[in-house]
């Protein structure tokens, strides 16, 4: 008995008992220094099982008030209860604070899906006019998430009860992703983009272009490749207007490689692509000096635009500098002037002065380092060379030279 008391007394003045104030407490008894624990409570004659009816109980019930082990285990246990307390008063504050930056659901949502469960328990479908509603009041992703789970129920309630197959109509969806956008969930507004979905929901590509709206709006090319992605997966078709909004959105994140990226997969799916799109398109060609890509675009868009606008004609314009053919530049120029409409004729003007000021630095800092020199060369000579040949072909179009040199010299 002494050499066992000896030993707890050595245990209690161990460093890992005096840097572990803890080293008691009742979720540390099965641990590593749970075998320490056990050899104290042994030595006063109290199981160290789990199951003993004196363990459940607290330690300062289980231990004589005479024992001096006790006084030890008496404070180490109020200690253990102390810290306890501690510990699950933070533990319950932090749990409040995250609960209150959670959103709730709006009342006005709250009460309408309360109605429409109500109604559908009671094997009614709820009039139409609720869910609009609903979805009209939805603003924040509470709201949206109390939309699509009673839009689920109802698709439940459609085809067990009315004995209907078909979706919900196409404006639902149009609907869905427009309250989706408006909240910023836009992982729900993908939900409903979905050809096989748990919702009822016929997706749809007009549904598809509110929420590439969005994404233009945001300038984000992300959440237009997921889009992108998503229709593809549900073999939604690509329309033109599609690409207007896929290249608006990659010019304007100056994203080349994207734009190629889709224009290549619209090609591919036969759209017949907006003369919008074949403007972006290869003025985005002209600005990154890409003139073979500027040459194929053209031979495209002459299938099925005929005429050209300032944005493709200038394009070509610029394909043919990049080419070393000033002469050719001119004669585009010209030729665009002729059949432009008279009202947007004056416009040519503002064009050649930004040919002249802007676009060489624009596309002399996208090439290579080591072509760069070569190409401001290039240039310094051959746009004077067009503007004399615009001049003798009797398009005298005043512009300031002077700006060319200090422009490249910039670059």
């Amino acid at each position: 008995m002494q050499a066992a008391a000896a030993r707890a007394r050595r245990v209690l003045a161990s460093p890992a008992a005096s840097g572990l104030p803890g080293i008691l407490w009742g979720p540390r008894l099965g641990s590593a220094s749970g075998a320490e624990g056990a050899l104290l409570l042994h030595l006063h004659g109290v199981s160290s099982s789990a199951s003993s009816p004196h363990h459940a109980r607290g330690f300062s019930s289980c231990f004589a008030p005479q024992s001096p082990g006790n006084l030890i285990l008496t404070a180490m246990a109020s200690q253990w209860s102390r810290e306890k307390s501690v510990h699950y008063q933070m533990a319950t504050a932090h749990f409040s604070t995250e609960a209150s930056d959670v959103d709730h659901p709006t009342e006005a949502v709250e009460e309408m899906y309360q109605r429409m469960l109500k109604s559908v328990e009671a094997e009614t479908m709820p009039p139409n006019a609720w869910l609009w509603s609903m979805i009209s009041s939805c603003s924040n992703k509470e709201d949206i998430k109390l939309l699509f789970q009673i839009l689920q129920k109802l698709r439940v309630f459609r085809l067990s009860n009315l004995r209907i197959n078909a979706n919900f109509n196409d404006h639902l969806c149009m609907k869905v992703a427009e309250a989706s956008a408006r909240v910023g969930t836009l992982d729900y507004g993908l939900k409903a983009l979905w050809k096989h979905n748990v919702y009822g929901i016929t997706p749809t590509i007009g549904s598809a272009h509110y929420l590439l709206q969005h994404a233009k709006t945001l300038n984000d090319t992300k959440l237009m490749e997921n889009i992108m992605q998503v229709l593809r997966r549900n073999s939604l078709p690509l329309q033109p207007g599609t690409a207007d909004m896929v290249f608006s959105i990659c010019y304007n994140a100056d994203r080349w490689d994207l734009l190629s990226k889709y224009a290549d997969r619209f090609v591919k799916a036969g759209v017949k692509l907006h003369r919008t799109a074949f403007d972006i398109w290869m003025e985005f060609a002209a600005k990154v000096g890409d003139s073979q890509s500027i040459w194929n675009i053209n031979s495209l868009r002459g299938k099925s635009v005929k005429h050209y606008t300032l944005a493709t004609g200038f394009a070509c314009a610029k394909g043919s500098l990049l080419d070393r053919k000033p002469e050719n530049a001119a004669a585009m120029i010209k030729l665009l002037y002729k059949h432009l409409p008279d009202q947007k004729k004056p416009f040519v003007k503002d064009e050649l002065k930004k040919l002249i000021a802007e676009w060489p630095t624009e596309v002399i800092k996208r090439q290579k380092k080591d072509d760069r020199k070569a190409m401001e060369e290039a240039l310094i000579k051959d746009i004077p060379t067009m503007i004399n040949c615009l001049t003798r072909s009797g398009l005298d179009i005043p512009v300031d030279l002077e700006k060319l040199t200090p422009q490249l010299q910039a670059a």
